[in-house]
């Protein structure tokens, strides 16, 4: 951690902090109840965080959505991946990634020896786009505030972003993933590995040498003592 990172890490605990006390729960507890309650207390932050969604129309791509696609998984995971928005199985579902991508993500996690229910999925953007097409700037502008309070809920110590979209917002750059992934980055105490969405896989394997190289990576960081 570089200690320019300090103030907007301790920035982001206050916040965290203060969401957790407005919930009505226990930000400082003994290490035995933090262990057995933490899961739950994470899980119920989430559910606030989908009642302050509610039937979400702050942008223009509620009025084609079937449903809100919020996230899965752990909500105490240590690892987070993160994509730019629900195609249409997701759409029809209201879970992220069940689709042909989907399945490769889970493939992808069970080769670093990671189980799916071990880790959280979410999206930059919870509705999908018409014909799956990329998030304007404006709908991700409006929906990333939630991803964001979800990261703060959870304090993954990894976030694999996939895809240039999903790269781009969070690292706040301009910069495509082919120059970008590789490698972990460092924002607010989290470390990010970017890396390729499964689905730009699907279309060319070719990327799958570079996307095993990036996981290894993150099992190395994932599993280091």
């Amino acid at each position: 951690m570089k200690t320019s990172d300090l103030p907007e890490i301790l920035e982001s605990l206050k916040t965290h902090f203060e969401y957790r006390k407005a919930c009505g729960l226990n930000c400082f507890q003994k290490p035995e109840e933090h262990k057995s309650t933490l899961s739950e207390d994470n899980q119920s932050l989430l559910d606030k965080v989908i009642e302050e969604m509610g039937d979400c129309k702050r942008c223009k791509l509620h009025p084609t959505r079937k449903n809100i696609v919020f996230g899965v998984g752990n909500s105490n995971a240590r690892l987070m991946f993160v994509g730019e928005a629900p195609g249409s199985e997701e759409d029809e579902q209201g879970m992220p990634f069940v689709g042909k991508a989907g399945q490769l993500l889970t493939k992808i996690i069970e080769a670093i020896d990671i189980k799916r229910s071990d880790v959280y999925i979410a999206n930059i953007i919870k509705c999908r786009p018409p014909s799956n097409r990329n998030p304007d700037e404006d709908e991700i502008t409006t929906c990333i505030p939630f991803l964001k309070k979800q990261i703060e809920i959870i304090v993954p110590e990894i976030v694999c972003t996939l895809g240039n979209i999903a790269t781009r917002s969070l690292l706040e750059t301009d910069m495509g993933i082919t120059k970008l992934r590789g490698r972990f980055h460092e924002r607010s105490g989290l470390k990010i590995m970017p890396t390729y969405h499964p689905s730009y896989l699907l279309r060319d394997q070719s990327k799958k040498r570079e996307t095993w190289e990036d996981m290894k990576k993150v099992k190395k960081e994932y599993f280091k003592e």
